[in-house]
Parts: structure tokens; sequence; C-alpha cells
């Protein structure tokens, strides 16, 4: 098995510590960078190395660098440890860990944009154990003339501090982020301008992911032609999969973009070793966390990378993947969701602060057995015209679970539905005999809704219309009024 690339302690016991680091080439990267090449080379190198954004976007770190002003200062590097999203929990093992990795990529980062000041910006709840490894890993780097004033001898200087944020979810979306570090209210900015050209305190700003980071001095110390070696063209290196959910070995599993599947990541004997329950059939998958659309057991076989996850309907994200079987109610998940979605919504824009109550107003309904056929399509609707419509990315991740979950299991709604319509149901398959399981076929989609009449004509109501739909639509106010009631009463 090759050695670690970011799970390093791993490999080498008590890496945390600054002597160990040292010992096995830590900080090399950075005098290498720091003494020997230019800004703009390191930020070449990284470009050349094509190490996409590992927080969730993917977004190339190497042009995400060259985006800084030449002629403004000061800058600032800012680190997203942030860590909100459910499942994710890979920056809080390379902080607790292997630290020293971190604090050397974000010195490195640093120095390629000309910045003086890096902020690690940490979730709130992180455990009082990882705040003390980090910080004792900073003062050890400041002893030992890694971090502060003139380094190797240089003219160049770079101070680290870290910041706590308070638990706010949306504090994980970059320019939110931002607002809290300068000590406002946690909520999206309007982008443009974007944080290279405005960020912290009006000035060009780098953000960057813990785990980003983390592969910035082996690029830098081996060059961009080694990092290519390792996964695909597109989505090349390693990446850190946060595994949970119902399997039998959950946690950080370290392997190349693309070269594993989701099959091999649950049942590989090297990872997941299968799920708990005998016998039973994974029903969906979350490849990136609550906010990612859920995938059915037929994209098991897709590889683990950015653009394959995409292409079977998803996205990767963080990698933080969590597993359902077959004893899962997919309606009842998406409820929690939602649920979450709407508890940590910042409430600035109107289409997810009100979009996020509603959607889980019709969740609370459809759990009493209160809907209708046609209402579980509405709450489809609501969710569709959320997307592309919300100040950040949270309204729209809050359409994923809702929106998936419809596709792909909506016998699970049904279940709730008295009026449902009849829709086959995918009969689980045996599993053949090793770690393998076989993919579940996606259900038949619903039927399509009628024809809307053709432009220009018109039919008038019967009386007997008229009086059904404001029986229906009184019915259904006072249905909103108890739900409400039963909100307030549920919040109390």
């Amino acid at each position: 098995m090759k050695p670690h690339i970011l799970l390093r302690d791993l490999d080498i016991p008590n890496i945390a510590d600054i002597r160990v680091y040292v010992q096995h080439g830590g900080y090399e990267a950075l005098r290498k960078a720091v003494t020997t090449m230019t800004p703009q080379e390191v930020i070449e190198v990284v470009k050349a190395s094509g190490l996409r954004g590992r927080g969730g976007a993917g977004f190339p770190t190497g042009v995400k660098w060259s985006f800084i002003p030449k002629d403004v200062f000061p800058r600032y590097v800012c680190v997203n440890g942030d860590e909100s999203e459910p499942g994710t929990f890979k920056d809080r093992q390379l902080m607790e860990k292997n630290p020293h990795q971190v604090i050397e990529g974000a010195a490195i980062a640093a120095y390629a944009v000309q910045a003086n000041v890096v902020y690690h910006y940490l979730r709130g709840e992180f455990m009082d154990f990882g705040r003390k490894v980090f910080e004792k890993a900073i003062a050890e780097a400041y002893q030992a003339g890694f971090l502060g004033k003139n380094l190797f001898g240089t003219d160049y200087s770079v101070d680290m501090y870290v910041h706590y944020g308070a638990g706010a979810y949306i504090c994980g979306e970059e320019s939110a982020l931002l607002e809290s570090l300068e000590g406002k209210l946690g909520q999206p900015r309007i982008r443009p301008p974007f944080p290279a050209t405005v960020g912290l305190y009006g000035k060009p700003t780098v953000i960057n992911n813990t785990e980003t980071l983390s592969n910035v001095p082996p690029i830098v110390l081996n060059g961009a032609e080694w990092y290519r070696t390792m996964g695909t063209e597109k989505s090349p290196g390693p990446k850190i999969f946060c595994l949970s959910g119902q399997v039998k070995r959950p946690g950080n599993y370290e392997a190349e973009l693309g070269k594993i599947t989701f099959r091999d990541l649950i049942f590989g004997e090297a990872y997941g070793q299968g799920l708990l329950r005998e016998g039973a059939q994974v029903k969906g998958i979350l490849p990136a966390g609550a906010s990612a659309p859920i995938l059915p057991a037929s994209a098991l076989d897709t590889p683990l990378d950015y653009e394959s996850v995409a292409a079977a309907g998803s996205m990767l994200g963080s990698a933080s993947i969590i597993v359902m079987d077959d004893s899962v109610d997919m309606a009842w998940a998406a409820y929690k969701m939602i649920r979450f979605f709407q508890h940590e919504s910042c409430g600035k824009c109107t289409p997810c602060r009100e979009g996020t109550y509603w959607l889980r107003q019709l969740y609370l309904r459809l759990l009493r057995k209160e809907l209708r056929d046609a209402d579980v399509d509405l709450m489809y609707e609501v969710a569709s015209q959320m997307v592309g419509k919300c100040l950040c990315p949270l309204g729209e991740f809050a359409t994923s679970p809702v929106l998936s979950s419809i596709k792909h299991f909506r016998w699970d709604y049904d279940a709730y539905v008295p009026d449902a319509r009849p829709r086959p149901r995918p009969q689980p398959v045996a599993a053949p005999a090793g770690p393998a399981q076989p993919a579940a076929p996606t259900p038949a989609p619903a039927a399509a809704p009628a024809a809307a009449p053709a432009a220009g004509t018109v039919r008038r109501l019967t009386p007997e219309e008229i009086a059904r739909r404001k029986a229906e639509q009184e019915a259904r106010r006072r249905a909103r009024e108890a739900a409400k009631a039963a909100a307030k009463q549920e919040g109390e």
C-alpha cells in the first residue's frame, strides 16, 4: 500500500510533534518556496498540478490564487476549517493529527499571493483537544522560525491566527465566513465583487479549504508532474473520503480521485467493509453530505471523482459520503435534511428563507398523511423554483434532498399519500458472494402531468367545480394554520 500523502499520521506516529514532522521532510517545501522560487513560480506549479479545491466546489486552486490583484495591499489568506457539513470530519483529523502540514500549506499559499497574515477559521464546536493540538502546532512553528519575521533569512514575514466560529453552517460559505471574521452577522455577500478582489476588510483575500492546503507542500516539494501521476486528468491527486452511515467501518479514507468507486469504498476490505445489517441492500448514497442530491444504488459503480459523480446526477463536494440501506425511509430522511437547512438558513434572501420554511411545513403534513398525490408534485415544484434564485448555495443545497428523493424514491412518499398513483417499485436483488453488491434499478419516473391547454383557449369552470375548489382551498388553509400551530408548539 502506498504511503499516505495527507493522512500521514497513519504511517508516522506522533507526526503532530514538530520534531517528528521536520524529521520526515516537514517545512522543506516552505523553505524551497521562500528561498528558491518566486511567488509567481509557486502559483504556476500549483496551477500546473491541477489541484482543485477540496471543500466543495472543486475550483482550481492555482487559478484562484492568480486572481489576486498585483497592486493592492495588504492581502490575506483565510483557511476554511469550519467543516459544518453533515458527515464531514476530514479537516478535524488533519488539524488534530497532522497539523503542521496544514500550517505549512497555508504559509506557502500566503507567500504565493504575498500575504503577510493567515487566519484559520475553525468550527465553533471543534473539540477542546483539537484546539489545543492545533494552537500548540502554530506556537511550535513560530518557535522554530517557520512563522513570524524574515523566514529563512529572507525579507518575507507571515503571521498566523486561529478564529473560532459560533457554530453557524452558513459560515462555511466563503463570504459569510469573511463577515463573521470581521465581527459581523454571518451572512453571505452579494457577488461580484469576489473575495479575491474585495475580501477580508475590503482587501484581496484567498480562501482555501484545510484539506486543499494540505496538498500544497507535497506539490511544491515533488512537482506538478509527480502530483498528476495520481488521480485522473481532470481530477488529479489524492482525496480524503469521509465514510459514514450504515457501514461497518466508518472513517476517513485517503485514495486517488477516480481510482475507486462507491462500491469499493462501501464494501472494500480496506475501506467500509460492507453494510451493518446482515442482508441489507444499499438504497441511497449522499456523496457530499446533506448538500448533494441523493444517488440510488444504481450509481454504486460510479468512480469517485468530480466529473463522474456530476455525470451520475450529484456532486462529489467535500466527499462526505453517507450510506443509507433499504431500511431508511427516504421521505423521512429528506424531511430531516430540510429541517436542518431551514434551521441553518440565515434568512437574508427570500427564496431560501421562505422556501425552506414551506418545504418543512409540507413535509410535516406529509408525515401526518395529510397530503394528496398532487401535493407531492407541489413539493417538487417549490424546490425547483428555488434553484438559481438564492443568494448563496445553501438555498440550492436545501433543494437537493427534496428533488432527488422524489425523483428516485417516490414510492416512499406514496406510503404517506392516500390517493397515490400506482408506481413500480424495484425489487431487491440477492447479493452475490463477496463484498460486491448489485445495483438496484432506478424506479420508473412518475407519470407525466396532463398537458396544458393550448394557448388562447379558455374553459369556464362549472358551479360544481368552483364549489369543490373553494372547499379544497378552505381545507388547505385550515391545514396550514394547524401546521403553523404544530410547528410553533414543536419550537417551544
